[in-house]
């Protein structure tokens, strides 16, 4: 983005913005605040709320709120009445205005919150009438995540990689991409491209195109993956509709998947011409807001009948194309996106160790946290290593294995990983650059000599003694941040003979176990490579009849079941008729889970905000693709944890 501003200068760049608009959850929070609800309950009501629709008064019951108080009765009226009304505005992802003059004399701007951006203060929809040129880019974080990776490579191994040189067709690569084996690799690690990789079994690029484009709104709305799936097992015949329709589907097996082949299914079929077919995309863009998409029902449906195509089929395309003004690809964009979905895959297949680091240093970006990527990384085999003052720095780095050369073969080893200062919780990146750079001049010797030398402040010390980085100093976690507390409030002159009596007078601390260990990791960096919050509790919930995923994984279908797992991501998709997706971890593997709309609103306050869940349901098993059926969620409750659990994160939601 930045490039552009550069290129064609800030007076003839600027990003088009977005109005965001009032929401349920953004609404009760902005008349909670007003009317006084403590924080703590907003916080409760907001995770409560659907993202989209109406504000239920039960919700805020289930939040804790009185609904006999004025507060309830004047928060359920005022934020009804803001619903939909504009809050703020945003930044388009990608939306640039360039002019041959300066902008301003065309559209009003304002400088953007990010730094060294211009934004229009007009939507992309505005731009589009007034007929200006736009052009949509998109700063994805998985370039960054690519680059990274390749100067990787070239520092650790002399290969001089990038997209071009990746070899295609890689065998191994779409093994691990059939196994759905695709944390971390663009646009195909969601739980739902998850369970479709081993249905669709990509096994050129192709493939991927049709992956990306097939788990989106307008073919699921069409109803046509399950016929697109179908034909491609050889389970159903190939047919065209209409005998002219064959050169627009035939590669897409009589099913239209993208933007385009709709476009000429009104050529086509129903004789559009190429105006009307241009209207009919940016009626598709624009169906939400203006509605005018319904005009082309009559007009597209009636002419496809006189063509002698069925009416089931035209109705599914119209339904298509209402998808399609929800979230559709065209094709180029399809295989522009499965370009960059193969050539992550590879890495991660091929390079694990490089992989693994420029995507952790690319975050956030993608489908899940960093706890859940080190852990996947773990399970493939690649060593993690700690947060640690006396080895790590800002980013996360690449070293040497304890064993760097295999003594049968001669063959190095794949790489380790360290985790960056970064991770560490408030931390800031100006407290990482003074490690670093005091590090650089000399190994820190002691506890006292890191204080000494770094000078950080009281929250920096306590925050990294907390996530386990200064234990290489040889005291345990609490005795550390008993030591380090006072070490930020000494000057320089007096430190040797304060530190002595700190000492003398440090009381006795009882080691952290296993699981608190954990916990501390989380709380303080966001993960912890020293295990699974769950692998402390196995032998507890083992003994309770709860199998791990990998046991889940291997179960026929049809089998009753209970399961505890954490959950890492909920999802409640338009196209899924109320129906809410969840996945559930543990120190094995995924359980996705599948609750019905009757189900979830049974459960509501459990489904939608807790972070250690129980279920019991049956097992569902498609095209080796496992699912959970939930009949009922509960909470788990351990006796070895009777006051916690092990829900140390939060998860990632997406609606």
């Amino acid at each position: 983005i930045q490039h552009v501003y550069e290129k064609y200068g800030r007076s003839r760049a600027a990003m088009a913005a977005t109005v965001i608009r009032y929401r349920p959850r953004s609404a009760a929070r902005d008349v909670g605040k007003v009317l006084g609800l403590p924080e703590t309950t907003l916080d409760r009501l907001a995770r409560l709320l659907p993202h989209h629709g109406t504000i239920p008064g039960e919700a805020l019951q289930q939040a804790g709120i009185d609904m006999s108080s004025p507060a309830a009765e004047h928060l359920l009226e005022l934020a009804g009445e803001i619903l939909d009304f504009p809050r703020h505005l945003s930044i388009h992802p990608g939306g640039f205005l360039l002019g041959h003059e300066p902008v301003h004399d065309i559209v009003p701007i304002e400088n953007g919150t990010m730094a060294d951006r211009t934004v229009i203060q007009w939507d992309k929809d505005d731009l589009e009438e007034l007929g200006l040129f736009k052009v949509d880019l998109l700063g994805l974080g998985a370039l960054t995540h690519l680059h990274s990776a390749f100067d990787l490579l070239r520092e650790h191994h002399g290969l001089e990689m990038s997209m071009a040189a990746i070899p295609p067709d890689d065998p191994g690569t779409y093994d691990a991409v059939c196994r759905g084996d695709t944390v971390g690799v663009f646009q195909i690690e969601s739980r739902a491209q998850m369970a479709m990789l081993p249905r669709l079994r990509p096994r050129c690029f192709y493939d991927l195109v049709i992956e990306v484009s097939i788990v989106r709104p307008g073919p699921i709305s069409g109803g046509m993956v399950h016929p697109y799936l179908r034909r491609r097992s050889g389970e159903e015949v190939v047919t065209y509709p209409h005998a002219s329709l064959e050169p627009v589907l035939a590669k897409t097996l009589g099913v239209p998947l993208f933007q385009e082949q709709v476009m000429r299914l009104a050529v086509v079929a129903a004789d559009y011409t190429p105006g009307e077919a241009d209207q009919l995309r940016r009626d598709m863009a624009a169906w939400r807001k203006s509605g005018r998409i319904e005009r082309h029902h009559e007009r597209l449906v009636s002419r496809m009948l006189d063509k002698g195509i069925a009416r089931e089929f035209a109705e599914r395309v119209f339904e298509q194309i209402r998808g399609f003004g929800e979230y559709g690809f065209p094709e180029s964009h399809a295989a522009s996106f499965a370009l960059i979905a193969y050539a992550t895959a590879w890495l991660k297949h091929t390079w694990p160790a490089e992989f693994t680091c420029a995507l952790l240093n690319a975050q956030p970006m993608g489908f899940y946290s960093a706890a859940t990527i080190v852990d996947d990384a773990k399970r493939h085999g690649l060593e993690i290593r700690a947060i640690d003052v006396l080895e790590s720095r800002w980013d996360c780095t690449l070293e040497p294995p304890a064993d760097s050369v295999d003594s049968t073969s001669g063959a190095s080893t794949p790489l380790s990983l360290r985790m960056g200062l970064r991770y560490v919780k408030g931390l800031s990146a100006d407290d990482g650059g003074r490690i670093e750079t005091a590090h650089r001049t000399r190994p820190f010797e002691s506890l006292e000599d890191f204080a000494r030398r770094t000078a950080l402040g009281e929250k920096a010390l306590k925050t990294l003694a907390e996530a386990g980085a200064l234990d290489r100093f040889g005291y345990d976690r609490r005795t550390t941040l008993w030591t380090v507390l006072p070490l930020a409030r000494l000057c320089e002159d007096s430190l040797p003979s304060i530190v002595a009596e700190s000492r003398a007078d440090t009381p006795h601390f009882d080691d952290l176990d296993a699981f608190e260990t954990i916990r501390w990791d989380y709380r303080s960096s966001g993960h912890s490579t020293r295990g699974h919050p769950l692998k402390p509790l196995r032998a507890e919930l083992r003994e309770r009849g709860l199998p791990d995923a990998r046991t889940v994984a291997t179960m026929q279908s049809g089998l009753h079941i209970r399961y505890a797992g954490i959950v890492i991501c909920r999802q409640r998709p338009s196209t899924a008729g109320g129906v809410v997706f969840m996945t559930l971890e543990d120190e094995t593997g995924f359980v996705n889970l599948v609750l019905w709309e009757r189900v979830f609103e049974q459960f509501a306050p459990l489904a939608k905000t807790a972070a250690f869940l129980g279920v019991t349901g049956r097992i569902q098993m498609q095209q080796d693709v496992v699912h959970l059926v939930a009949e009922k969620l509960w909470s788990p409750r351990l006796r070895s944890r009777p006051r916690s659990h092990p829900g140390v994160t939060r998860s990632r939601d997406f609606h």
